[in-house]
This record gives structure tokens, sequence and C-alpha cells, in this order.
């Protein structure tokens, strides 16, 4: 009797591991068959958008479109908002060497002014990426010399833009024609931003100052404004030199800015004595490359803002300047430069 019950218990346990058994081998199947679902829809859905991008019509639209929708959504979650309600703005002021290059971040919201020398575009798209920028609201080349433009073409043609500002004045340089080859390459009009327009960059917006005419000179009809974000102000003049300046006080803009972008590298030939004193700025910024050969900036500039108690920052001495605004105050990540040492300019530029 003993020996049934046992051979019982062993035939139901052998029962029970066959059914367990059973049991498992249907759950793996049942999940390799979910997991051959989901490759093959995943695939499905990888190969409409590789036919979409590559039949489409205009599949570079159908490219930006994408790439727009992913990276907005990603850089909307890390807006950050002001106690008023106001997105936070940045802006950089990125050490290029001797030129121009300043990216302005409000929310997801990005404008670049310049983009450098003709051997900086790639430097300074490494930058935007690294800050998270995949599209551009407006790309403004303030006039077309080489220190200012040479990198826009690179700019043109990695980053989908929305806007391309220049000002109505023409160079003869294959500088020049590269950028131009660049925005017909991406269907991307050219724009001639009029003095007193108004554009809108997220929780800030500009305001064009100039050119006010034409000029003889490529720099006085450099495209100048003011950027007001909450409270803030910022000056922008890109090489506007005496001329040009002394034609924006006659318009009666108001010219005060908290900081100001120190015109033309800190070149004698800007920041006349009456523009300076219109402006009144809290904080000055020199961009300018380290042992420049034109003496950038100049002692008399440097004087002038060292006069006013101006608080300085250069990126030959501190590499790339950034400031951050609430709407309210204006904060840098590190303390002004206390180096008040002119440019050596080499005999033939004095």
């Amino acid at each position: 009797m003993g020996n049934k019950k046992n051979s019982h218990r062993k035939n139901n346990k052998t029962k029970k591991k066959t059914s367990q058994n059973n049991k498992s081998k249907n759950k793996k199947s049942s999940i390799n068959n979910s997991n051959s679902r989901r490759q093959y829809y995943l695939a499905a859905i990888l190969f409409i958008l590789i036919a979409a991008l590559l039949f489409a019509p205009d599949y570079k639209n159908v490219r930006d479109s994408i790439m727009e929708s992913l990276s907005f959504s990603a850089t909307d979650k890390n807006k950050e908002v002001t106690k008023d309600g106001l997105a936070q703005m940045q802006v950089h002021f990125l050490d290029i060497g001797q030129g121009d290059a300043t990216l302005i971040a409000c929310g997801s919201h990005f404008m670049l002014v310049d983009a450098g020398n003709n051997n900086k575009g790639t430097a300074v798209q490494d930058a935007l990426q690294n800050l998270g920028v995949t599209k551009l609201d407006y790309l403004i080349g303030t006039h077309p010399d080489a220190d200012h433009i040479g990198g826009l073409d690179v700019i043109i043609t990695k980053f989908p833009c929305a806007a391309l500002f220049m000002p109505d004045c023409k160079k003869d340089t294959k500088t020049y024609d590269d950028v131009i080859q660049a925005a017909s390459y991406r269907r991307l009009k050219i724009t001639h931003p009029k003095a007193g327009t108004n554009y809108q960059l997220g929780d800030a917006s500009f305001t064009i100052l100039g050119p006010l005419k034409k000029y003889s000179n490529a720099n006085d009809n450099s495209i100048c404004f003011l950027l007001q974000h909450g409270e803030n102000r910022f000056l922008f003049t890109g090489d506007a030199q005496e001329e040009a300046e002394a034609d924006m006080l006659a318009s009666k803009e108001p010219l005060y800015a908290d900081v100001y972008k120190v015109p033309h590298h800190g070149s004698r030939t800007a920041t006349s004595e009456a523009f300076f004193q219109k402006v009144r700025p809290i904080y000055a910024v020199i961009s300018c490359g380290a042992g420049n050969s034109y003496g950038h900036p100049n002692a008399e500039v440097l004087d002038r803002l060292r006069g006013s108690a101006v608080q300085m920052f250069r990126t030959d001495d501190q590499g790339t300047v950034i400031a951050s605004s609430d709407g309210k105050n204006i904060s840098f990540g590190f303390a002004p430069s206390d180096n008040w040492t002119p440019g050596e300019p080499r005999e033939s530029q004095k």
C-alpha cells in the first residue's frame, strides 16, 4: 500500500513538473512572439520614415520637420521659468579668437549672431551642439567681413534656420559667396531687416537700430539691435563705427543698455564718447583674439570703460563669457576681468 502511495505521489509530481515546463515554454513562446511583433513594427516604421525621407518631393523639409518636433519637445522639458513667468535667457559670447560669434538662448528659442572666421565654422557648430541647439530661430551676419561671416556657411548647412538676416551690403569675396551659396542650397531667403522693426525670440525681443542708410564702409553697414528680456537690455552693434553711431544717436532711439557688446572688438574707430554716454552700460563684453595684430582692444576705449566703472569681460583673457538674465537681474559665471592692458598692434597696423 505504501508503495502504491509513493508511486501515486511520484506520478503527481511528474505531472506537475511537466505542466510547469509546458507553461514556461508557452510563456517564452509568447514573449518571443511579442518581441518579434515589436521588431516587425519598428522595422516597418523605420522603413516608412526612410522611404519618406528619400522619396518625398521635398525630403529636406520632411527631415527638418521631424528633427524640429523631436528637438523642441526635448528642450521644452528643460525650460526654466523665472518668478515672473519668463523663460531664462543666456547670452554666450563665444571665444573664437579674433572675430565675433554670440549665441542667444531664451527657453527653447535660439539666435546666433555671426560665426567667426573661415576656419571657425566647425568650432561654432560644436559649441552650439554642445549647448543642445538643433534649430535656429534667427541667424544674423552683421556685415560681410570674414571675421564675422566666415563660419556662417557651415552653420547654415548644419542647422535648420527660420530666418537669415544680413545687411544690404555685398562684398566680392569667396567668403561672402560661400554664405550666399549655402543659403541657396538651403533655399533660405536673406532678409535685410529695417531699422525700427521688432522681432520676438521666445520671451525676449529685439529691435533693429541700424544700419540707417547705405555706407561706403562695410563696418558701418553692420546690423545693430537692442535685445530686451524683461527689464534687462543688451546692445549689439557689430563693427559699426563713429559715423553709424552718430546716425543712431540722431534717430533718438533709446540706446541705454545694461550689457554693451563693445563694437569692432574694442577698436578706437568705435565707442565714441557721445555714443558711450547714451548707452551708459553696467557691463561690457569685448570679443577679440589674444595677441591679435590690430591692437584690439584699444587703450582709449578701455580707459573710457574703466573711467565709468564698467564691469568688463573679454574673451581673449577669459574665454567664452556667459551672461544669464532672469528678466530683472544679470549674472556672469565669473568675476569681471581686471586686465586693462590694451592690445599691441604691429607696426603696419599703427
